[in-house]
């Protein structure tokens, strides 16, 4: 598969996204200078776009690989914090039928900061970057919708899978989705995320399965498939 279509700004958001993107320079230039420069100026112009797409790429479709079993035939899909959209584009590409609505943050914080924030106050992304990526990489506006989190006005139908790659319980808590989830849960619904804390879902959940565990990364976390709230 080739590597997705993008330019500089959506090189930028995906670096500072997947900070996993930077190469060595780049993370001594981010010690250096500080966060701030990092983000706004060294980010944006000292990055190389075509390293970036195929690498970024090749991500996505590590992560499309852990969750491919769990999708096959279905149709509608919520996907929090997405980025820009990578693995979503793997999604709709795989089943020509399925939506996905995004809920995401549309600003990037002056110095990002990565961890847990317990507000979920960082932003990364802008919304009209994300549109531009997935019409760039040939989805039809169709089969997708945006959402801005902080307007609050969430989709509220049903979702057969919800995505959270790296975001729900792993930049911050769970519980500041778990009202809406439990609405837009159907018995059949299996919600995805990563969190180092899996065990504490079993007492959430009635099923709980890891599919994925990180232990020698960046990302140290247990990705695991959720169904049915308790």
């Amino acid at each position: 598969m080739e590597s997705f279509k993008i330019n500089r700004n959506l090189a930028q958001l995906a670096l500072l996204q997947r900070i996993e993107l930077a190469d060595k320079n780049l993370k001594k230039i981010r010690k250096i200078f500080g966060r701030y420069l990092f983000s706004k100026v060294f980010s944006k112009y000292f990055i190389n776009i075509d390293e970036i797409s195929v690498n970024y790429s090749k991500v996505m479709r590590d992560e499309f690989s852990t969750i491919k079993k769990f999708i096959i035939n279905r149709k509608k899909f919520l996907s929090i914090g997405a980025g820009i959209g990578g693995l979503e584009v793997l999604i709709l590409k795989f089943l020509t039928d399925a939506h996905v609505s995004f809920i995401e943050k549309n600003y990037v914080s002056e110095k990002i900061k990565y961890g847990w924030d317990n507000l979920n106050k960082e932003g990364y992304n802008y919304l009209s970057q994300l549109d531009f990526f997935l019409k760039s990489n040939e989805i039809s506006e169709k089969k997708y919708s945006i959402f801005d989190f902080d307007k609050k006005d969430f989709p509220k139908n049903d979702f057969d899978i919800i995505i959270s790659i790296y975001s729900l319980d792993y930049h911050y808590d769970f519980e500041i989705y778990s009202n809406y989830l439990k609405e837009v849960m159907k018995k059949d619904s299996i919600l995805i995320f990563d969190t180092i804390r899996p065990k504490h879902f079993k007492n959430i959940f009635e099923h709980v399965e890891i599919i994925k565990e990180d232990s020698n990364t960046v990302h140290k976390s247990n990705r695991i498939a959720c169904r049915i709230f308790k």
